[in-house]
């Protein structure tokens, strides 16, 4: 599915929808606690994903990062909006929030909804991860170390 990518509220009630399809989806026996996103490339395709947990619970895979993933493994580099669909309207965990910050710019729309696909809150992904470690921050770095090893040898 295709759709346009400007933030607007029918973008956000279509992306709600279809995460809130995705979790219905969800395997969630341990946390008894099912979430669904769907996430809109630049391109306007959509992508969804559910949580599926795992008895190693460190092995579970939440359903933002599913629904990110399925994109990049078709080749999107570039996300400009996330819906979340949980039974109370949760926030996505610090992993999701990076791995979203690492493929969406911070003025990225990100809409949570409750089971009855009720927007109970709606920011910009800078707003959720103020700070977000990115690929420029990371080269940076790299850079500044690159930087002070060959200081060092002098």
């Amino acid at each position: 599915m295709r759709i346009k990518t400007q933030p607007t509220r029918d973008l956000a009630r279509g992306l709600v929808e279809l995460a809130a399809q995705a979790r219905a989806l969800a395997y969630a026996p341990y946390s008894q606690y099912p979430v669904g996103a769907a996430v809109v490339a630049k391109s306007g395709k959509i992508y969804t994903g559910s949580n599926i947990e795992n008895a190693s619970y460190g092995l579970t895979v939440c359903a933002e990062r599913n629904a990110i993933f399925k994109g990049v493994t078709e080749g999107e580099r570039e996300f400009v909006a996330l819906a979340v669909v949980t039974t109370n309207g949760g926030s996505p965990c610090g992993a999701c929030r990076q791995v979203a910050f690492e493929f969406m710019r911070p003025d990225a729309m990100v809409y949570l909804a409750d089971e009855t696909s009720r927007v109970t809150r709606a920011f910009t992904l800078g707003a959720l991860l103020p700070d977000g470690f990115t690929p420029a921050k990371l080269r940076q770095g790299q850079k500044r170390a690159r930087d002070d090893r060959n200081q060092t040898k002098k």
